[in-house]
């Protein structure tokens, strides 16, 4: 696995959740906000914004997919409860 790979699986397990939570304001559902964390962070560790197009294409609709299904996810487990 590559380092740019190894940061984003980690920015993602830590940065990416959905809109509520446990009836608690959520994490930033912002796609343009989100993609400039990952890209300044992976700057911060010697990764480039290139680098991280090179794992995941598009930083933006990568980060957009992961929210839609964290927000999926979260609504399903609310209805199942």
């Amino acid at each position: 696995m590559s380092k740019a790979r190894e940061f984003i699986d980690f920015w993602v397990e830590n940065s990416i959740h959905a809109a509520e939570q446990y009836r608690t304001a959520g994490a930033s559902q912002d796609v343009a906000e989100l993609t400039r964390r990952l890209v300044e962070a992976a700057n911060g560790q010697g990764i480039s914004e290139a680098d991280l197009s090179a794992e995941i294409g598009d930083i933006a609709a990568y980060i957009e997919e992961l929210l839609t299904a964290a927000n999926k996810a979260e609504s399903e487990r609310r209805k199942s409860t």
